[in-house]
């Protein structure tokens, strides 16, 4: 991608857009960057006699918070559905909510503050982070739409400005921002707070508001830049941690950069981009966050900001973090057969639970920007809404009766809205297709590999057979969040078997008497194939099994891991009583009989006294058998997956004396 005054993107897919209804919707953004920092610019199109007040009332921002005048309601009926474009649905949840957020902007004590719980906690004058929809309201004043009454409103200006000040008045003197406290220098509130700040100055640079509110923004970012890109800050410590908070700060710092340049700064954007990509991504090939990987936070925030940035000025390196996170992905989530989505192998996830993504994802979308990566990075697709569905969803969302709902207090994230005007190249079907049948595990029939980080002491096992496909994690756990040891167990046909989850009583572990599972603890591990000790490296095992010893530090509970062409067996052994714990997947079809014939129904409890389960799913059968006749339960929870709901965890569970051997066989 060339580096440009206007990306090439932006100009080669301004026609895309403009079919999909979304031309007006780039103009901001590159309008805004071709002004210099002084620029005082003209309204997009000729003012209503509302806009002309509103021209007066903006020029100045010496407007006192005290009795600020309140945003009108919305007309009965608004926002109407069938006045949005296809690529602005996503701001009508906004506009719904709009008055009511705006209105909650204090006027007396604390002027300026976005009350309300509308966006972050605590919800508290001294965190900046509840600021951050300053962005919202600038698009809504800026933008003229048919839908939109508040493009030029003066109410809207006012209490904007009020808001406005309220932010630019937490920054400290070194230029970062607090969020827990008024004292703290908080890397997400500046990080975050960099690209909200430089998008509202776009669009106060678009409608000419606020001139003197955009000279101090002008200086707050070089201030918040300066603190950011400081390669003395402790946020640098290598590995880096927390990174899609350094990388929201460089998205920021990167369109802050174009709207006012700096040379200096700009070099400095260039070199820690470099660090980030050095020092910030795994070998294995997440994000860390903050020293192992999340799900939620690698995907659908970190990789947004890197795209934003490719978006801005195609930086090499950014993309091959994203190519590289791309690959690693590939290996974590699990296609269910029938096309209905993913399940993630998220229980090595080091903050957050999501354990799974539909295979349409209506909006608002958080991984929507992800899709700037997709023309060079075709890969990607496979993880995205195609381009149909998403046209699909948003057509059926505009034949919906009634108005747009607004969105629920805290659920308002800016970033969907904020990264709305920039363009989406989603793949299509056939392209989504190709890719997700070029993931590893659904490409090649066989292959085992450790992908190992010595810097964090963490390895990720990935081993498939012609039969099944495994995940487990060992070594130092990131986070008391991430649950150790065997992580899913997934057939071609019959999709995700067994699925470990977050907590205690729902991980894939051996539970010690006081219910304490080995998997909530450090699992050192060795590798072998066959007899033979394995460094890890990726191979194809052919006849020969993978086997894993691994335990707990003092040795309390060990286990033998063998992982065969067509099943997973564990041999456990432990210093007191113990009990196997399986999270199972299943499905209203499934008929599922302990080994006596004691029938297990879906979404009900069973016990019995047996030897072993099955569980028969269209033409696979999953047998789970144990090494003596000893009681045994499954447990039903409301743990579902996907849309439908359809695939639910029941846990069963094996207690024994200390020795048992368990094997699950698929075929």
């Amino acid at each position: 991608m060339a580096i440009n005054p206007i990306p090439t993107r932006f100009r080669r897919r301004a026609l895309l857009a403009a079919a999909a209804g979304g031309a007006a919707l780039l103009a901001v953004p590159l309008r805004a960057l071709a002004e210099t920092s002084d620029a005082t610019g003209t309204p997009e199109t000729a003012g209503t006699p509302e806009t002309a007040e509103t021209s007066e009332a903006t020029g100045t921002s010496e407007a006192t918070a005290s009795g600020l005048p309140l945003l009108a309601p919305l007309p009965p009926g608004a926002p109407d559905r069938t006045l949005f474009a296809p690529l602005e649905q996503r701001f009508a949840g906004y506009l719904a909510i709009l008055p009511a957020m705006t209105n909650d902007i204090a006027d007396t004590t604390n002027p300026g503050f976005m009350g309300g719980g509308w966006w972050r906690s605590p919800n508290a004058p001294y965190n900046a982070r509840v600021q951050e929809h300053v962005y919202t309201l600038s698009w809504f004043h800026a933008n003229q739409r048919p839908w939109n009454p508040y493009a030029g409103n003066a109410a809207l200006a006012g209490r904007l400005d009020a808001a406005l000040g309220h932010y630019l008045g937490l920054q400290h003197d070194d230029g970062s921002w607090p969020e827990y406290s008024r004292n703290e220098h908080s890397l997400p509130a500046t990080g975050f707070g960099l690209g909200y700040l430089a998008k509202t100055l776009a669009n106060l640079r678009q409608s000419d508001a606020l001139p003197q509110r955009r000279t101090e923004i002008e200086r707050a970012l070089r201030a918040g830049m300066s603190w950011l890109l400081d390669p003395a800050n402790g946020i640098w410590r290598t590995p880096v941690q927390w990174t899609n908070q350094v990388a929201a700060g460089l998205a920021g710092a990167t369109l802050a950069l174009r709207l006012q340049p700096d040379a200096a700064l700009a070099a400095r954007l260039t070199e820690r981009i470099d660090f980030l990509a050095e020092h910030g991504q795994s070998p294995a090939g997440f994000f860390y966050d903050p020293t192992g990987m999340d799900i939620n936070y690698n995907f659908e925030v970190m990789l947004p900001e890197l795209a934003e940035i490719y978006l801005l000025n195609g930086n090499r390196a950014v993309l091959g973090m994203a190519r590289r996170f791309t690959e690693w992905f590939g290996y974590n989530l699990l296609r269910e057969p029938d096309g209905s989505g993913w399940l993630t192998y998220y229980a090595m996830s080091a903050r957050t639970s999501v354990a799974y993504y539909d295979n349409v994802i209506p909006d608002p979308d958080r991984t929507n920007l992800n899709s700037a990566f997709v023309p060079d990075l075709p890969q990607l697709g496979a993880f995205l809404t195609s381009r149909e569905d998403r046209a699909a969803a948003r057509a059926a969302w505009a034949a919906e009766p009634g108005p747009a709902p607004g969105l629920a207090k805290q659920d308002t994230s800016p970033r969907i809205i904020a990264h709305a005007p920039y363009p989406e190249t989603l793949p299509s079907n056939a392209e989504k297709k190709r890719a997700i049948a070029a993931l590893p595990y659904l490409r090649l029939p066989e292959f085992a590999q450790v992908r190992r980080d010595t810097a964090v002491k963490q390895d990720y096992l990935y081993v498939r057979r012609p039969g099944l496909y495994f995940g487990a994690f060992f070594g130092t756990r990131p986070t008391s969040t991430v649950r150790s040891g065997p992580g899913f167990l997934w057939h071609p046909a019959a999709g995700t078997i067994v699925h470990a989850q977050q907590s205690d009583t729902g991980c894939w572990s051996t539970l010690l008497p006081n219910g304490n599972p080995d998997g909530r603890s450090n699992l050192v591990a060795e590798y072998q194939i066959g007899d033979r000790e394995w460094n890890g490296k990726f191979l194809s095992p052919g006849d020969a099994p993978v086997r894993v010893h691994y335990g707990l530090p003092d040795s309390r509970i060990t286990t033998e891991l063998t992982i065969t062409r067509d099943s997973v067996i564990r041999s456990v052994r432990a210093t007191s009583t113990a009990t196997e714990q399986i999270p199972l997947v299943l499905q209203p079809q499934d008929v599922v009989t302990f080994a006596d014939g004691t029938p297990v129904a879906y979404g009900a409890d069973a016990a019995a006294r047996t030897d072993g389960l099955t569980v028969r799913r269209g033409g696979t059968v999953i047998t789970i058998s144990w090494d003596s006749v000893r009681p045994a339960t499954v447990t039903s929870t409301s743990r579902t997956y996907l849309r439908d709901a359809r695939r639910r965890v029941h846990t069963l569970r094996v207690p024994h004396d200390g020795r048992i051997e368990v094997r699950i066989t698929l075929s």
